[in-house]
């Protein structure tokens, strides 16, 4: 994860490796050098995002212990600790609201892997008064009442248990913060100046026997098939940033899509797997072929709305796709199969890859295809872009998002080197993570920059957008 510093023309990264934040002089952006890294090791296991506003720098740690209460850490730009605080368990995103007065960590709240440990999920406020920070405070769910829709499906979970919050988007005005949990397929929604989780909205599902939401299901299908399949898709997004245009706010969203699967407890199957009722899919036998929707990975938890055993319904998890929704959480816009059409058209043979194997053509095609995951916003010339990084293939996609209802596909850019072994740092950027905008008035050339941070190659590129 990364995010940059416009008064000092650097970039923080988080480097887990080493259990360090890495500082990234900026000032020859064509030419960018490590200046220094600072240790967090002493906050905990893990650094896992940082975040940079007013001359603070908020790092989330995790604890040895998963299950444990993690810390922010809070550093001054030039690495010297200022304070830190008590979140909860595995923090695992932080950000500031845009007028620098509170600071939210997202924190996961994820089970152990034999499920007999399961912490509640929560959010962390921290007041920012006088440019320090002054007071945390720990929200939970107990107590809320979910909408209808929202997954609550961990074996004995409370709600609060059940609920992993995963990325946190605050609004323009800097009073509401929008929180992912992303295997809950929710946005929870809370009041930041009450300090008072308000709401908890379910995302609902896409129809993807609709077409222009088809995808492409197998791995084994010698030739890409994208196409609409009864199927439904959770939406489960891991990255979500806040927008406004003439005056409204609106959300977007990049559908990644999550399953559990641990030793202790797994939602996760093949379709081919499912015993299918009959009356709901009378070619089930066509259907569980591995080149149709048989290798595709489903959830034991849905779909079977009798409990005789039989799935009237087939989930997938993500929906291949970016979303804009308006701040209450209703979708405005969805890109359908676009992603996996645009890539298919322009990487032909390198469809679907994953980001760990060369070659490896629709390797991810039965599990949640080329996974948009990464968001950045940026303003240009009047117009509002939306860069979504796909996490398994790779790239960036660009779309004009002014008119949120009705975006329009720009261009994709994918630095990745398919024919290279990718334990060569040639093979390219793998696995983008995190994306940062820098708009040119705060970049040290004057040229509107973006920044990319790529998980699986430990690559950071910066890219000038022209």
């Amino acid at each position: 994860m990364v995010d940059y510093d416009p008064v000092t023309k650097r970039l923080f990264s988080v480097n887990s490796e080493n259990d360090s934040i890495v500082i990234i002089d900026l000032a020859d952006p064509s030419a960018a050098k490590l200046e220094r890294e600072f240790s967090v090791a002493e906050y905990g296991a893990e650094p896992t995002c940082v975040a940079i506003k007013g001359g603070l720098v908020a790092v989330t740690v995790r604890a040895e212990d998963k299950q444990a209460p993690g810390k922010v850490v809070f550093f001054t730009t030039g690495g010297e600790f200022v304070s830190v605080h008590e979140t909860g368990a595995l923090p695992d995103n932080v950000t500031f609201s845009p007028d620098g007065r509170f600071c939210v960590t997202a924190n996961e709240g994820e089970p152990s892997d034999d499920y007999k440990n399961d912490p509640e999920g929560s959010v962390t406020v921290i007041t920012i008064s006088g440019g320090k920070p002054v007071e945390a405070s720990q929200l939970t769910f107990d107590g809320l009442v979910p909408a209808a829709g929202v997954r609550v499906f961990g074996p004995g979970a409370t709600l609060a248990q059940d609920l992993e919050p995963e990325f946190v988007a605050i609004s323009g005005d800097s009073k509401t913060a929008f929180v992912v949990c992303q295997e809950n397929n929710a946005i929870a929604v809370i009041d930041l100046i009450e300090k008072k989780v308000i709401s908890l909205k379910a995302l609902g599902t896409k129809d993807h026997s609709v077409e222009g939401n088809g995808f492409d299901a197998s791995d084994k299908a010698a030739a890409v098939m994208i196409r609409p399949w009864p199927v439904k898709g959770l939406y489960q997004p891991d990255a979500i940033l806040s927008f406004e245009i003439d005056g409204k706010g609106y959300l977007i969203t990049a559908n990644e899509g999550d399953a559990r699967d641990y030793e202790g407890f797994s939602e996760e199957t093949r379709v081919a797997d499912l015993k299918l009722d009959g009356t709901a899919f009378s070619n089930a036998a066509d259907l569980q072929d591995d080149e149709q929707l048989g290798r595709l990975k489903t959830t034991t938890a849905l779909g079977d709305s009798d409990g005789d055993g039989a799935h009237e319904e087939i989930y997938a998890f993500g929906a291949r796709s970016f979303s804009i929704w308006d701040e209450g959480v209703n979708l405005v816009y969805d890109s359908g199969d676009g992603l996996e059409r645009i890539t298919a058209e322009l990487l032909g043979e390198n469809f679907n890859s994953t980001n760990d194997e060369q070659p490896s053509f629709k390797n991810r095609s039965d599990d949640k295809g080329p996974e948009p995951e990464a968001l950045a916003l940026g303003i240009i010339e009047g117009k509002t872009y939306a860069f979504v990084g796909l996490e398994r293939v790779g790239g960036i996609v660009v779309f004009d998002i002014t008119a949120p209802a009705a975006p329009v596909f720009v261009t994709y850019a994918n630095p990745r080197d398919f024919a290279t072994p990718i334990e060569s740092v040639e093979a390219g950027d793998l696995g983008p993570e995190d994306l940062e905008f820098i708009p040119a008035a705060d970049s040290s050339n004057g040229k509107n920059l973006l920044i990319s941070a790529n998980e699986v190659s430990g690559t950071i590129s910066v890219f000038e957008l022209k």
